[in-house]
This record gives structure tokens, C-alpha cells and sequence, in this order.
């Protein structure tokens, strides 16, 4: 590995080269990923690429003139001082914020290497270019915003804003509320069961336990199994998965962990199941809540939905406890 210090002109402009070639097909990366969830903003990136490419077409002309046809294969991950990059374009469905704060690191490192580059060149056309290209690196934050205020009109941005929702109703939202609701409510009729046949404290908690973590990793995997995101726009597999899992299994937990109330405390199974029965309560409000807030289901309708079912659960519980 080289320091830049010890480039050559030509081995500077094929740095230079490569690095424009690269980042032009970074930014395509990051507008295909960002065509069907913020169209005006992959507009942007798709502008920069077009930058990137004519970047690229002055220092192959320049280089040709100077050194001919052949280029050096030397690339900026041999050159000391480049900051290690993680490859978060081969990642798909990206936050919008992530793309945007890569291509700023991209920007800021491109123009500090042409300015130290433009320090050390002798040749006065290579020292013009790079400082060019230099001040054309600072100027793409200039130009994002520029491209901003043509492309990202407010109309663009209110469509970004519903593109934006929708993706994260569909990748966490959705699966997070099928993991509570399965959680909350299918693990009702056991652990009350449990808890009305033993009045056992721990017992039914241990019931609850193994029922809760048994219903998250079945979610889990089914969720994450049921499509692989790319016809439905849910995005990855494997986080929905791991949404609707973990939100299973706190949903059952939720009325579980009640039952750690100790045997030896006066009345424990009595306090025990009150409480559970409060948590049930306000497990079941807040699902019709997050069904009304997100999923544009009517909040009484919402209501009935949940805690009805919900209580027809829980009584169904009981009375098999009970007989």
C-alpha cells in the first residue's frame, strides 16, 4: 500500500479515474435502490452519477494526452489515508438518511484527495484539473441542494413523505403488530388456564414462558418465510422476521411476567392475576390504538376487533382452568 505522497502523476489521475468510475456507480446503486420508495431523491443520485461520469471522461482525456491508453491498475484501497468504507450499497432498502450521509463521507473524501493530489502536481494541466475536480466535489452538496429545489418540489417530497410511511408501516409496523396481537391474545387461553388449574405462581409462569418464547420463534420464522420482499416492497426477510418474533414474544411476556409475584406473599395468586389481567387490559387498548393509528382501521372498530376477541380468549382460558 502506498501513501499519496508517494503517487506519481500518473498513478494519481489512475486513482482518480477509478475512484469517479466507482462513485458513479455507487450513486446508480443508491437511485435503484431508492426508485420505487423516494423517486425525486433517486433523480438526485442518478445527477451526481452523471457528475461522477463527467469527471471521469476529463481525467481519461487528460491522462490519454499525457500518459496514453494504458492505465496502471491501481485503485484508492491501495493508497494509504482513504477512509475504509463499508459496502452499505450491496445492502438493499436502505434509510434514506443512511444513503444520503454515505454520499456525503464519499464527497468530502473524493475532495480532500484532490486537493493534496493538486498540491503535489508538477504538470499544469493535471494541477488545473484536479483542482477543478476538487472544487466540483465540495460544490456537490451545493448541487444536491440545487437538484433538491428543482426535483424534490414539495409535491415530490409529500409523495416521498407517503412512500416513506408506507414502507415503514409494511417492514415494521405490520409485522410488529401481528407479532403483539398473536402474542397478546394466543397466549392468553394457556396461561390463564394454567394459572386457574395450578394457582401456582410459578407454574403458570413458567406455562406463559415457554408459550410466549414457543409462539415468538414460530412468528418469526413464518413472517420471515412468508415473502422475500421483493414483489410486495415489505423489504428484508429477515428483520420482519425479527420484528414479528420479538414482538410476539414480548406480547406474551407481558402478561407472564406477572406471575413472578413469590408463593410465600399473602394472597400471590390473587395478586398475580390482577395484575395480569391489567396488563392484558392495556396490551389490548394498545393494539386497537396502533391498528386505528396505522392501519386506517376505524377506532372503535378497532376496539371491538381486539378486546372482544381478547376477552373471549381469556374467559375461554379460565373457564378450562377452572373445570
Amino acid at each position: 500500500m502506498k501513501s499519496l505522497s508517494d503517487l506519481s502523476e500518473r498513478e494519481i489521475l489512475a486513482v482518480a479515474i477509478a475512484s469517479e468510475e466507482e462513485d458513479g456507480r455507487i450513486y446508480l446503486s443508491f437511485a435503484e435502490d431508492l426508485a420505487e420508495r423516494y423517486p425525486s431523491s433517486a433523480k438526485v443520485f442518478e445527477e451526481m452519477a452523471e457528475q461522477e461520469a463527467a469527471h471521469r471522461h476529463a481525467l481519461l482525456g487528460l491522462y490519454q494526452k499525457r500518459f496514453g491508453p494504458h492505465l496502471p491498475p491501481i485503485r484508492r484501497e491501495d493508497v494509504k489515508g482513504f477512509l475504509r468504507r463499508r459496502p452499505v450499497w450491496l445492502t438493499r432498502n436502505l434509510p434514506l438518511d443512511t444513503i444520503r450521509k454515505e454520499a456525503e463521507v464519499m464527497e468530502y473524501e473524493s475532495a480532500r484527495f484532490y486537493q493534496k493530489a493538486a498540491e503535489r502536481a508538477t504538470d499544469v494541466g493535471v494541477r488545473k484539473l484536479l483542482g477543478d475536480l476538487a472544487a466540483a466535489e465540495q460544490g456537490h452538496e451545493t448541487l444536491a441542494v440545487r437538484l433538491g429545489s428543482t426535483i424534490l418540489t414539495p409535491g415530490a417530497r409529500g409523495d416521498e413523505d407517503v412512500a416513506y410511511r408506507r414502507f415503514f408501516i409494511l417492514q415494521y409496523v405490520q409485522p410488529g403488530l401481528a407479532g403483539l396481537m398473536d402474542g397478546s391474545v394466543s397466549t392468553l387461553a394457556p396461561l390463564f388456564a394454567a394459572a386457574f388449574a395450578t394457582q401456582n405462581n410459578w407454574e403458570t409462569f413458567l406455562v406463559g414462558l415457554a408459550a410466549s418464547i414457543g409462539a415468538g420463534i414460530s412468528m418469526g420464522f413464518a413472517e420471515a418465510l412468508s415473502d422475500d420482499g421483493s414483489l410486495t416492497g415489505r423489504g428484508s426477510p429477515l428483520l420482519r422476521g425479527g420484528v414479528s418474533g420479538l414482538m410476539t414474544a414480548l406480547g406474551g411476556l407481558g402478561h407472564t411476567l406477572p406471575y413472578l409475584v413469590p408463593d410465600s406473599i399473602p394472597d400471590h395468586f390473587r395478586i398475580a392475576t390482577a395484575i395480569a389481567a391489567a396488563v392484558v387490559f392495556v396490551e389490548l387498548w394498545t393494539i386497537a390504538y396502533i391498528r386505528a393509528r396505522y392501519m386506517d382501521t376505524p377506532f372503535l372498530q378497532a376496539v371491538f376487533q381486539i378486546v372482544l376477541g381478547g376477552a373471549i380468549v381469556l374467559a375461554a382460558g379460565v373457564i378450562i382452568g377452572g373445570a
